[in-house]
C-alpha cells in the first residue's frame, strides 16, 4: 500500500468510495485495516464502502485463507449522470497515472529515481 498520506482537512475532489476502490486497485489482497489507514477512514467505514461497492456490482471478493482477494468490474459505468459512459477502468487509469507521477516526482526530489 505504500506510505500513509498526510492528513487532510477540508473538502476534496474524490469520494471515499473512489479512494477505497483505488486502494483496492493498487493491492487486490489489501486488508481492510490497511485500506482504512491509507484512506484515513475507520475500518467500519471501509467495510460499509466495500459492501456498497459489492451490492452495486463494482466489486466482488473471494475468501482466500484468512484474507480476501478483490475483483473490480472495470467495465461498470460510474453512477452519477454527469459521468455517464465513464467506466471504472477510466477513473482508475486517471488515478493510477497520477499516483505514478507523484512517485516519480518524489523520487526525483530525494534522488532515488
Amino acid at each position: 500500500m505504500g506510505g500513509v498520506p498526510e492528513p487532510h482537512t477540508g473538502w476534496t475532489f474524490l469520494t471515499n468510495h473512489a479512494r477505497v476502490l483505488a486502494a483496492i486497485a493498487d493491492d487486490r489482497n489489501a486488508r481492510i485495516r490497511d485500506i482504512a489507514a491509507y484512506c484515513r477512514l475507520t475500518e467500519r467505514a471501509v467495510q460499509k464502502i466495500i459492501a456498497d461497492l459489492e451490492q452495486d456490482g463494482y466489486l466482488s471478493h473471494t475468501r482466500e485463507g484468512r484474507g480476501n482477494t478483490y475483483r473490480i468490474e472495470p467495465g461498470k459505468v460510474l453512477r452519477h449522470p454527469a459521468e455517464s459512459g465513464l467506466s471504472v477502468a477510466s477513473l482508475l487509469a486517471l488515478l493510477v497515472q497520477d499516483e505514478a507521477h507523484r512517485v516519480r516526482e518524489t523520487a526525483g526530489r530525494t534522488g532515488e529515481g
